[in-house]
């Protein structure tokens, strides 16, 4: 390992991609601790620890994606958030929609009025959240904004845009000249970013009280363990054989060999969870700003808070709905059945066409299910270590899969680079992790 840490800076042109993408997220959480104009970040601070409403709402969720940005009302408190929702709306009308359906299969010139688009979505996503932040923050005690009007929130939501803007801009910078994808790396920087500070308040509770060490000991091997899992699944996927039959053009021989096709056990990756965890955080939502003593709104907040029956109930059935949901969007068995018959493959035992189709849709609704209850288990996990072993930062659910899927990406990226150029890379000798891409 410490030799291929070595190989990385011996490439000129991987050393300076790492070191433009190490630079770049620095500036990202350099902006990070600048403050919103006219907010009290302490008082924000303390409303937060006291009422521990950043684990409640969407703006928890929010929060722990870009990285306690939110909790410090910093100018990157809305983060790359109206991005990554701006981009899957685009992705599922891309599905859905005959003029966007046709933009995607225009090429690069389709893919770029796509990215135009997706950029003007985020812009507005931006300001309607950016409005939403500073009617809160308008409406909490303690002296969060010492003095609201018009010009606290025309310079807020100026700011909270433009911030937006920003780290949009960092991440196509980073995905361009750096190595990996640099929105996902922005999340992942602000998800890690979180974990030092929790383990050190972990070790200060074992001082405080020794007797905590044994659980603390026993919730980092669960972390490992789970860790360990999540990346298994992660890459595992159901290979399914494909041979295609030879053909002569001319003097050549075209095919006649045996391939496959990789079937992701999680095809939808962290999509089905963010989805999830948003429907129903909405409603817990709207009744933390508009809920006032009892009544309706605070029953369903209660209901609907994360640990409550109902909550969790609802919230596994949704993820596994999702997971459906968005893998039946992306891959389109009849579309795979009928690429294989133009090119002249076949699955054997499986007639071509309609048969074939029908094959590849079963065998993605076996696989996706396990997947989903998995993933489901990994968006409780949080409430579990929380409850159960008293851990004091936020570990599993979206934060955890994210990560994982990000390193295991960024990881390969580097890998290629390295054998390119005849270099072992973090597998022995020398070979690609087998993702089936």
């Amino acid at each position: 390992m410490l030799k291929t840490m070595t190989n990385m800076f011996r490439i000129p042109d991987l050393k300076k991609k790492i070191l433009f993408t190490a630079l770049f997220l620095v500036l990202y959480r350099m902006g990070s601790f600048v403050p919103i104009p006219g907010v009290d970040a302490s008082a924000l601070q303390a409303f937060f620890e006291g009422a521990k409403e950043g684990g409640n709402t969407l703006f928890g969720l929010l929060d722990l994606f870009v990285g306690g940005n939110f909790g410090r009302a910093s100018v990157f408190a809305l983060g790359i958030m109206p991005y990554i929702t701006a981009s899957i709306v685009i992705q599922l009308l891309g599905s859905i929609v005959p003029y966007f359906e046709k933009l995607r299969k225009e090429g690069a010139d389709g893919q770029k009025k796509l990215n135009q688009i997706t950029r003007y979505a985020t812009v507005g996503l931006a300001a309607f959240n950016a409005i939403t932040i500073t009617v809160w923050l308008t409406n909490l005690s303690g002296g969060v904004v010492p003095y609201p009007g018009f010009l606290f929130h025309f310079t807020g939501i100026i700011t909270l845009v433009t911030g937006t803007m920003i780290v949009m801009w960092i991440g196509e910078q980073i995905t361009e000249h750096g190595i990996g994808n640099g929105i996902s790396l922005i999340i992942f920087a602000g998800i890690i970013a979180r974990y030092p500070e929790g383990f050190i308040r972990m070790f200060l509770k074992i001082g405080a009280e020794p007797s905590y060490a044994w659980k603390a000991i026993f919730a980092v091997i669960l972390m490992i363990a789970v860790t360990a899992a999540v990346i298994f699944v992660t890459e595992a996927t159901r290979k399914i054989p494909v041979q295609y039959a030879k053909r002569i053009v001319g003097r050549r021989v075209y095919g006649g060999q045996s391939t496959y096709i990789p079937l992701r056990v999680n095809t939808a990756g962290v999509i089905p969870i963010i989805f999830a965890q948003s429907v129903l955080m909405f409603p817990a939502t709207i009744a933390a700003f508009f809920g006032t003593g009892g009544g309706f709104w605070v029953t369903l907040q209660r209901w609907l808070s994360p640990g409550a029956v109902l909550y969790t109930i609802l919230y596994v059935a949704l993820i596994i709905f999702f997971a459906y949901f968005y893998t039946a969007i992306v891959l389109n068995p009849t579309e795979m059945a009928e690429n294989m018959v133009k090119y002249g493959g076949h699955i054997p035992g499986k007639k071509p066409g309609k048969k074939t189709a029908e094959y590849i849709n079963s065998v993605l609704t076996r696989i996706t299910l396990p997947g989903a209850i998995f993933f489901a288990f990994i968006a409780l996990l949080p409430e579990i270590m929380t409850n159960r072993f008293d851990l004091p930062f936020y570990f599993g659910g979206t934060g955890l899969i994210i990560v994982v899927g990000v390193a295991l990406d960024t990881l390969q990226q580097i890998e290629s680079h390295l054998v390119m150029r005849h270099y072992d890379g973090f597998m022995k000798k020398g070979k690609l992790r087998g993702r089936g891409r």
